[in-house]
C-alpha cells in the first residue's frame, strides 16, 4: 500500500495570526484540504476529495459567504483529479471514496469520480441529503452530488478500534480502512483510519483544526476556536471526541499518526516523512 498526502484546496481567509497562530493580523492565512490517495491492493482509494473541478469551474455553487470569508484559491491543479493524473495514475481507477463528512470543502470532488463507491456514515448521509436545519443547508451543497453517486452508507455494528466505535468501510477488499465516528462538527462526522506498513494513519477530518489541539496541554488560535464553535452541530460531543483523540495520541502515538483536514504544517510534515520513506525504500531496493 502506498499513501499520498494531497492538498485538494488551498484556502486563504484574512487573519493569519488568528488562524495560523503567527504572522500579521490582516495577512492572508493558509489552510489546506488534506486528502489521502491510497494505492490499494484493489485499486485507488480517496479519503476526502477536497474541492473539485466543478467548484473551480462554477465557484458560485460554493456560496457567496464561503467564497468571501474562506477565500478558496480554486485552482484546477489542486483538484484530486488533476493530481492523480500528475502521479501517472488513472482517475478511473478510483474505486472507493471514504469522506470524513460531506461538508462542501470535503465532498467537492465527488463528481470527478462518478463510478466510485462513496462510503459514508449513514448519519452523515442522512443529514446531507435532507439538510434539516438552516446551518446544514449552508454546509451541504447538493450540486456536488447531482451526478448521483454510488452511495454506500454504513452504520455502527459493534466493531471497535483502540477503544473507539469503528466501521469497516471496505469489507470486500484487502485494504483495511475504517470509519471511526467522531461526531460533533457534523451529525455524522467520522475519522478515517488506514492501516499502512508503518502503522495506522487516522484522518481526523474536522474533529480538530490545529495541531496544538492534540497536545497534552491543548492550544488553538482564537480564530479557529471561534470558527469551530460557530459551525459545530454538537459542541459537547465535539469536545469529548477531541479529549479522546488526545488520549489516543498519548497512549498509541507510536502506532497511530493523527492529522486533521486543514492544518498545513501537518500536511507538510507528513509529505516530508513520505518522501523520506520513499527515498529509503529506493536505496534499499538498489
Amino acid at each position: 500500500m502506498r499513501v499520498h498526502h494531497l492538498n485538494c484546496g488551498s484556502m486563504c481567509p484574512i487573519g493569519r495570526r488568528l488562524i495560523n497562530g503567527e504572522g500579521g493580523w490582516l495577512a492572508a492565512a493558509h489552510m489546506c484540504c488534506h486528502c489521502l490517495l491510497i494505492e490499494g491492493r484493489n485499486g485507488l482509494i480517496l479519503v476526502d476529495t477536497g474541492l473539485g473541478t466543478g467548484d473551480v469551474a462554477h465557484p458560485s455553487r460554493l456560496g457567496g459567504a464561503f467564497n468571501a470569508v474562506v477565500r478558496p484559491r480554486l485552482q484546477m491543479q489542486e483538484t484530486a483529479l488533476h493530481q492523480i493524473r500528475e502521479l501517472g495514475l488513472d482517475p478511473r481507477d478510483v474505486r472507493h471514496i471514504v469522506p470524513t463528512h460531506l461538508d462542501l470543502d470535503h465532498a467537492g470532488g465527488l463528481g470527478d469520480f462518478p463510478d466510485a463507491q462513496v462510503h459514508v456514515f449513514k448519519k452523515e448521509l442522512d443529514a446531507a441529503l435532507t439538510r434539516p436545519s438552516l446551518q446544514e443547508k449552508g454546509r451541504y451543497i447538493p450540486a456536488q452530488w447531482a451526478h448521483g453517486p454510488n452511495w454506500a452508507p454504513h452504520d455502527v455494528a459493534g466493531e471497535t478500534w483502540l477503544g473507539f466505535d469503528a466501521i469497516r468501510a471496505l469489507p470486500h477488499t484487502d485494504d483495511e480502512v475504517l470509519l471511526v465516528p467522531l461526531t460533533g462538527h457534523t451529525q455524522g462526522h467520522c475519522g478515517v483510519a488506514v492501516r499502512t506498513d508503518e502503522g495506522w494513519l487516522l484522518h481526523c477530518g474536522d474533529a480538530y483544526f490545529f495541531r496544538g489541539e492534540m497536545d497534552a496541554d491543548p492550544r488553538c488560535p482564537l480564530g479557529l476556536q471561534l470558527f469551530q464553535k460557530i459551525v459545530q452541530m454538537n459542541g459537547p460531543a465535539r469536545m469529548a471526541n477531541q479529549r479522546r483523540l488526545r488520549e489516543l495520541k498519548q497512549a498509541h502515538g507510536g502506532d497511530v499518526t493523527l492529522f486533521c483536514a486543514h492544518d498545513p504544517v501537518e500536511l507538510a510534515t507528513l509529505n516530508h516523512r513520505a518522501r523520506q520513506a520513499q527515498s529509503t525504500g529506493a536505496r534499499q531496493a538498489a
